[in-house]
């Protein structure tokens, strides 16, 4: 009897601690990548990296904390629609259609204002570069007024973004949110920066500091937009053949901006700059990629995915 008791109760703890590791792995695979990734650095497979997540409702974003209070920020959106600075918006009429959506994001300084045909009238979330905050200042009360609710993303390397008193754009953020108490405004972490080096070394096979170039806004926002929104919808955006192809439109690099460089001229230009540039045609090809394991759309021009 004593070794049958003792086969039960052997049998009991190995139960428990086959139920505890079931609970253990559920809790792991449910942590989204971003946690994670600050931690262990490591590289892996692209379709790891971004597989499809379980959206919740107000997740943390721990790459992105709030000035001045260095709280992470919390959204979550159902369907983003992506709105390119390109001048490709220029004459297309989406403006009702991107209304539509539950979150629109917009990036820099792009305005809305007399675009609205275009471009839509609301703006949830804008991702903005460093250089383009002087530009959002230019404009403080139509950036940052009282009837603004948008949240502000913005993105720089850390000599900008230090908050010891010597970071010239964390100063500038500062400054606003003391004028503008209700401004919504986050920057992206060091870790978070480099995460998204990282992710371009991946995806491409080239260090971006070593091949002389920088990433785009549009990088950084869509990178986020894949971790917070369930569907994205991305308006006015070339691939990266466009500009080879017959009959491309010629437009503006910025709808806002008349009579400013070709789109597809600034993209050369930048593609093949040795230092300083955008690989923004680069970029495109790797978005492709993205959008065969991600519910993502082009629009204005639509993208042909193989």
């Amino acid at each position: 009897m004593a070794w049958i008791g003792k086969k039960k109760s052997v049998i009991a703890t190995s139960l428990i601690a086959v139920v505890s590791l079931f609970v253990v792995v559920v809790n792991y695979s449910e942590k989204p990548y971003f946690l994670l990734e600050p931690v262990f650095g490591q590289t892996f497979s692209s379709h790891w990296m971004f597989s499809r997540q379980t959206h919740k409702a107000f997740k943390p974003h721990l790459g992105y904390i709030s000035v001045p209070k260095q709280e992470p920020l919390k959204l979550h959106c159902e369907v983003c629609s992506l709105v390119s600075s390109s001048g490709q918006m220029l004459g297309q009429a989406a403006g009702p259609e991107i209304d539509r959506s539950s979150c629109i994001w917009r990036m820099n300084n792009a305005p809305t204002r007399g675009f609205e045909h275009d471009v839509g009238h609301r703006t949830t979330l804008r991702v903005v570069s460093h250089t383009s905050v002087p530009l959002l200042l230019q404009r403080p009360q139509y950036f940052f007024g009282q009837a603004n609710d948008t949240v502000y993303v913005v993105w720089g390397p850390l000599r900008n973004m230090r908050k010891d008193g010597k970071g010239i754009v964390y100063n500038m953020l500062r400054q606003a949110v003391e004028k503008y108490p209700q401004a919504r405004i986050y920057l992206t972490t060091e870790e978070r920066m480099n995460y998204c080096d990282m992710v371009f070394k991946k995806e491409t096979g080239k260090d971006r500091i070593q091949s002389g170039s920088y990433l785009s806004t549009g990088w950084f926002t869509l990178i986020l937009a894949m971790d917070m929104c369930k569907e994205i919808h991305i308006y006015g955006m070339i691939n990266d053949t466009y500009c080879k192809s017959e009959g491309y439109r010629k437009v503006p690099y910025h709808y806002y901006e008349a009579g400013s460089r070709d789109e597809c001229a600034e993209y050369l230009l930048h593609e093949s700059a040795p230092y300083g540039g955008h690989r923004f045609i680069t970029e495109k090809a790797v978005f492709a990629k993205w959008a065969k394991t991600h519910s993502i759309k082009f629009y204005n021009p639509p993208w042909k995915l193989s």
